[in-house]
């Protein structure tokens, strides 16, 4: 379906025939998932080893994706980067399990065994910043931006509505309504650090939907200020990103949102100076890791999106012919705002800048029983 969306010309009308609505509506009821390209596409879905082996984790260097848009490494190494940083994650689900156990006891030694979790976690947390860091090293800005990153595009990207043609036929089938493009919100394993180290993130730090989608680290979709056509219903983002997750993912945090035993109230009623050293130690990795995407963003989106560049493929082969004629090509980044909007109509650094203070904000005061 993105294939075919984004290689229309840019100025024709988008009409999913019904050969491509109704099996793909038929296929989203039973998967539970959006009818668009999600973050599990593109990653958790997305690999394979490019050498057969026995081990139980698959060795970083031993990955390759399934299907790509453009063929070029840039987007197989943007994807392979965050299908690391799950794989490295692994060791904090285990991290967690082994502390909520503790959390039952909640005895002085439950608390020397979580505070070293939790140096543990901090570890963790320490690698996926690298391993985001690590993407610059195979994909390029500039060929992300402008050649990778329109693919993504869902109807809340531009200006063009979306119409599923097939529906009248087929009364079982709804109308779609929630059609943004993937975003590194869409992954689980960061809500599940935020759930479980207790930062909350209120409804101003997660936008409702009203504009258009995008860049968020990634994948993500179009951050092109022009109005959208399409408007899910107004829900926080980062609640409504849950539903663009795999099924058990949603359910697994749904499962630590309701933990009996939270991990911030226990370590603040415990009082003990060690375990809240390291539980802040470990607040101070998750923001290192959002200041590492924060960085990401600003080289991956801000930088390329000051030049004027097309918005998606068709547009940009439609520029390179008018280049060759001696036209001006489409600009990417124009807008009456001229701010950047995330998925979900986020303004993204503000977003972005918005989460991360959060995290610090959830730090406790060593002996005090209170926070900042």
């Amino acid at each position: 379906m993105h294939f075919y969306i984004h290689s229309l010309p840019p100025d024709a009308e988008i009409r999913i025939p019904a050969p491509i609505t109704v099996p793909l509506l038929e296929v989203c009821i039973q998967l539970q998932l959006p009818p668009v390209i999600t973050y599990s596409d593109d990653v958790l879905y997305n690999w394979a080893l490019k050498v057969p082996s026995v081990e139980p984790m698959p060795a970083f260097d031993n990955l390759r994706c399934l299907t790509l848009f453009t063929g070029k490494r840039d987007e197989e190494e943007f994807y392979l980067a965050s299908a690391r940083i799950e794989l490295r994650g692994v060791d904090a689900l285990e991290i967690m399990r082994a502390t909520m156990d503790e959390l039952f006891i909640g005895d002085a030694l439950a608390a020397r065994r979580i505070t070293r979790y939790l140096h543990s976690l901090v570890r963790v947390l320490d690698d996926l910043a690298r391993l985001l860091l690590a993407v610059r090293d195979g994909c390029e800005p500039d060929v992300f931006y402008n050649e990778i990153r329109p693919w993504f595009n869902g109807a809340d990207s531009g200006s063009r509505k979306w119409t599923f043609e097939g529906l009248e036929e087929h009364p079982e089938l709804a109308l779609p309504t929630e059609l943004s493009g993937p975003s590194a919100a869409q992954s689980s394993l960061i809500h599940a650090v935020d759930v479980f180290l207790g930062v909350n993130h209120p409804p101003e730090l997660t936008p409702s939907h009203t504009s258009p989608s995008a860049p968020q680290l990634g994948p993500s979709s179009s951050g092109t200020p022009a109005p959208a056509t399409h408007a899910p219903p107004k829900t926080p983002f980062l609640i409504r990103m849950r539903a663009y997750m795999p099924r058990h993912h949603s359910n697994f945090l749904r499962h630590l949102d309701g933990a009996p035993r939270p991990l911030r109230a226990a370590v603040d009623r415990m009082g003990d100076v060690a375990l809240t050293e390291a539980y802040n130690a470990a607040l101070a990795a998750l923001r290192h890791f959002r200041d590492a995407h924060l960085r990401i963003v600003a080289l991956y989106i801000i930088g390329p999106s000051h030049h004027a560049h097309p918005s998606s493929p068709a547009e940009h082969a439609e520029a390179s012919t008018q280049a060759s004629e001696g036209q001006s090509g489409t600009g990417m980044n124009t807008g009456s705002t001229g701010l950047l909007r995330g998925t979900g109509g986020t303004e993204l650094v503000k977003f972005l800048k918005g989460v991360r203070d959060r995290t610090s904000e959830a730090v406790l005061e060593p002996g005090s029983g209170s926070a900042h």
